[in-house]
């Protein structure tokens, strides 16, 4: 038994499909099902259910995978280990972060980091903040950058930014004449919203209950610019932290405090009980102690 087979088979239950973990992974699909069945083959069990047309694991994949990914951990801690002999900040760091996120703030994290430590090189995974969290609880993500709360059982949690949320209309909408709005006001509008696999959609829904009223989604998006599109095309309002706006148009989009705002509150997390590499622990000092 290989490590590569395994390696291959993870990533076929990762992606969910023999195709995605092609492309993925560049490795031809007729590769990854031959090394699935000399896998199958050499442990005497099927790892799959062929009757499905959904990807599905039988019991045996199920532990099979369980065990796999172990493996390929303790495998690439060693590599990490010997590294970290010399002490030297060296290596490639996967950073998951939410797009939203990233593109307020990766940027300058590239650009200061990279000055500093430039034989560190940061692979940006952008998806949802559940996403991210369940990355980095596997161990294919090093660090992640999310919106909080999150599960302290598995996570290192490091304090980095918190933001006011704001309202943001078209500069044609009734309420882009007030200087602040409560959020009780907001109970008629349409809202535009991320969709359900980012942590904003819930978090939005959840003050808008307490506000006394559950809010009308008329747009979900995974892209804050189509939102703002959106939002310009007089379609609907949304929610959004403060520091967003200067990315948008000011001319078209305004943007209203809110009294007594939602906060946005952003961490790095780690996962717990796994080595972190001396890269790892450089990023996250950086990180953490940025003004």
């Amino acid at each position: 038994m290989e490590l590569k087979d395994l390696r291959y088979f993870t990533e076929v239950v990762s992606y969910g499909s023999f195709t995605k973990a092609a492309v993925n992974t560049f490795v031809s699909q007729p590769t990854l099902s031959k090394s699935i069945k000399k896998l199958e083959a050499e442990l005497k069990v099927e790892l799959f259910e062929r009757s499905t047309r959904k990807l599905v694991l039988t019991d045996a994949g199920e532990i099979v995978y369980q065990q796999a990914m172990k493996m390929i951990s303790a495998t690439n801690e060693l590599t990490t280990l010997l590294d970290d002999l010399k002490n030297l900040p060296t290596g490639a760091i996967k950073i998951g972060i939410p797009p939203l996120i990233g593109t307020l703030f990766f940027p300058t994290i590239a650009l200061n980091f990279g000055k500093i430590y430039d034989e560190i090189s940061l692979e940006l995974i952008e998806l949802g903040a559940k996403r991210i969290e369940q990355l980095v609880d596997e161990g294919k993500v090093d660090v992640g950058i999310i919106v909080l709360p999150t599960n302290s059982d598995k996570f290192h949690i490091y304090p980095y930014i918190r933001e006011d949320f704001m309202v943001y209309t078209s500069t044609n909408h009734p309420l882009a004449k007030k200087n602040i709005v409560k959020l009780e006001e907001l109970k008629d509008e349409h809202f535009i919203l991320f969709n359900r696999e980012f942590a904003l959609h819930h978090l939005i829904i959840q003050q808008c209950k307490e506000a006394g009223f559950n809010p009308n989604i008329a747009y979900e998006s995974s892209q804050w610019d189509l939102i703002a599109e959106l939002v310009t095309a007089q379609l609907g309002i949304t929610l959004l932290p403060k520091s967003i706006y200067k990315k948008m148009d000011q001319k078209v989009i305004k943007a209203i405090p809110l009294h007594t705002p939602p906060i946005w509150e952003l961490g790095i997390i780690a996962k717990k009980d796994r080595y972190q590499s001396y890269a790892v622990r450089t990023l996250i000092r950086f990180l953490t102690e940025q003004p």
